[in-house]
């Protein structure tokens, strides 16, 4: 069955995000081509403001760690657009992982959209919010699976006195003697800074927000999440 453009009095700003795997796919520009045209005649279809296309050429999708994906949710996060619009969910990403960690910190809300043109995912319809939360709770799942394996193979390790890295709580290096617990100055700013923002009653969002805008990122100078946010707060205990 045909679908039908929606009708919205609210214009919908995408910012469009193509990537190729391999040098030669982005030397050619078909793929990308490709892409680019599905994402201009989506625009114009369903009456999208399409204010950028951000392209990774060459780049697999192994991470999120892309410097036009983070780029494309800069926009997102700064208010330039409201809707990511990608030709295949697996331009965005192939990890089940990942993606749930794109829907908890960007399109679990109606403030961003989340819009692919191959498996016809909408965020701002109900059938497209189903798929997306389907997706999302297989994430969860896989999460607390890896989770549950992790807390086994740990306690096997404590059993038979071996250390674990999860010994060294996060704020901590551990010292040349592989004993003694040494501060690490830039996660202690960072666990301060969250404490700072939850005592002033900011939300786990907001304190995403606040801890960007004063410039922390994480260990490997990227874009903190939301989730990497709620980890440390749950290992440092802090409510």
């Amino acid at each position: 069955m045909a679908r039908t453009p929606r009708t919205t009095t609210a214009i919908t700003k995408a910012v469009g995000y193509i990537r190729v795997s391999t040098d030669k796919q982005a030397e050619h520009g078909v793929s990308l081509d490709a892409q680019q045209a599905k994402l201009t005649a989506y625009a114009a279809l369903y009456d999208l403001e399409l204010v950028d296309v951000i392209v990774d050429a060459g780049v697999s999708a192994k991470t999120l760690d892309r410097p036009g994906l983070q780029r494309a949710l800069g926009m997102l996060r700064t208010g330039q657009a409201n809707a990511l619009l990608v030709a295949k969910l697996d331009r965005l990403t192939r990890s089940v992982k990942d993606l749930g960690a794109l829907v908890e910190d960007y399109f679990s809300s109606d403030a961003i959209t989340l819009l692919s043109v191959a498996d016809s995912i909408d965020t701002r319809t109900a059938a497209g919010r189903l798929v997306l939360n389907v997706l999302g709770s297989v994430a969860q799942w896989e999460r607390e699976t890896i989770g549950e394996r992790t807390t086994e193979a740990l306690a096997h390790k404590h059993s038979k006195g071996e250390k674990t890295g999860g010994d060294v709580p996060y704020g901590f290096q551990l010292a040349p003697d592989g004993k003694t617990l040494v501060a690490d100055t830039a996660e202690q700013a960072l666990l301060g800074a969250i404490r700072d923002a939850r005592q002033r009653g900011l939300s786990q969002r907001a304190v995403v927000a606040d801890l960007t805008r004063q410039g922390f990122t994480t260990r490997r100078g990227t874009a903190l999440r939301l989730t990497q946010v709620q980890r440390i707060m749950q290992q440092a205990q802090i409510a």
